[in-house]
């Protein structure tokens, strides 16, 4: 039986992006909730908590960027072009948002224009991720194989839509994990904030969930039809069970139990994305079979990655086992 190694690559990038989503989704999602903690000890809190592995977390955009030009190029010629503005916008924010995490330690005087700079650049970032992901889905034209759509394609009222959604889910993601790392006022405040942003996220959830099916006929077939709606359907029921999780962790004192529920939250998202994309990378457009490279050099890739993969796995879990507890807030960034 030969192998699928498209489908075994869409697999791996899937996972990558997904790894970056759960990942720097929390600490975009500290950036996206300074405005709500005012005072310079408790936002050098708030980015001391992340310090350690913000770096690490951007790893996986890459490799999830780089890969999909590599293994899927027709997909990533199609894509790029009709994503250009939130890319360059996202990627502009990323560096913005590092520039200022940097620069923040460095001043006294000046450090709340940088601060500025670490909401600005983190909000801007996840909300273009967004307007990304909501453009992705309700679909790119595309013909003889290339994009054919305008330049202002990429923005609509869903895209909008998806594009707070997200952001409402990093600061979620930000909330439950300062829950996670500290003690005292700043974990009092972040848990009421996780409250309504948990309750903001699920309404979001809820909307672009019912506006999605409306938008291709594959993804209403797909959450509908038969026998694929046997399965569509377990994903709001767990969807319903990480949300009774969540609200119980934060009102029972749990520390570990919202931040896993909120991950929760954006796992099964993105598995209904899958459900509903599946077998095609760009919807409606361009199969995984379709716009992906020849079977020799994603064999030769594929060697690269089942060695990069596991080691990237390997050093972030380390990461955050030699970081694991609640943050000392004595002990300062270097």
């Amino acid at each position: 039986m030969p192998i699928d190694l498209p489908t075994i690559w869409a697999g791996i990038i899937a996972f990558a992006v997904l790894a970056y989503v759960v990942l720097d989704g929390f600490d975009l999602g500290i950036g996206i909730l300074f405005p709500f903690f005012p005072a310079r000890q408790e936002r050098d809190l708030m980015t001391n908590s992340i310090a350690p592995v913000w770096d690490g977390n951007e790893t996986w955009l890459v490799l999830g960027g780089g890969g999909l030009m590599a293994v899927f190029p027709v997909a990533y010629a199609t894509v790029l072009p009709a994503l250009y503005m939130p890319i360059i916008i996202m990627l502009l924010g990323l560096i913005f948002r590092g520039v200022a995490f940097e620069f923040r330690w460095r001043t006294q005087r000046a450090s709340h224009y940088w601060d500025y700079g670490f909401w600005i650049g983190s909000t801007l970032a996840g909300f273009t991720q967004g307007i990304a992901l909501g453009a992705l889905v309700q679909g790119i034209t595309v013909v003889d194989r290339a994009y054919a759509g305008g330049w202002w394609d990429w923005l609509s009222p869903f895209s909008i839509l998806t594009g707070f959604a997200v952001v409402v889910g990093y600061a979620l993601l930000g909330a439950c994990w300062l829950n996670l790392k500290t003690l005292g006022a700043v974990q009092d405040k972040a848990r009421k904030l996780a409250k309504g942003l948990g309750i903001a996220m699920l309404v979001l959830i809820a909307a672009v969930s019912l506006w999605s099916p409306f938008i291709n006929p594959v993804y209403f077939e797909r959450w509908f039809g038969w026998p694929t709606a046997f399965f569509s359907a377990l994903v709001p029921l767990l969807l319903a069970v990480c949300a009774f999780l969540l609200w119980h962790g934060l009102t029972n004192d749990k520390h570990l139990q919202p931040f896993l529920a909120a991950l929760g939250l954006f796992v099964l998202s993105f598995v209904g994305l899958g459900i509903s994309f599946y077998p095609y990378i760009v919807p409606g457009s361009l199969t995984i079979a379709e716009a992906a490279a020849p079977d020799s050099s994603l064999m030769f890739l594929l060697v690269g990655a089942v060695i990069l993969v596991p080691t990237i796995l390997a050093y972030t879990g380390y990461a955050y086992w030699v970081f694991r507890g609640k943050l000392d807030p004595e002990e300062g960034y270097h």
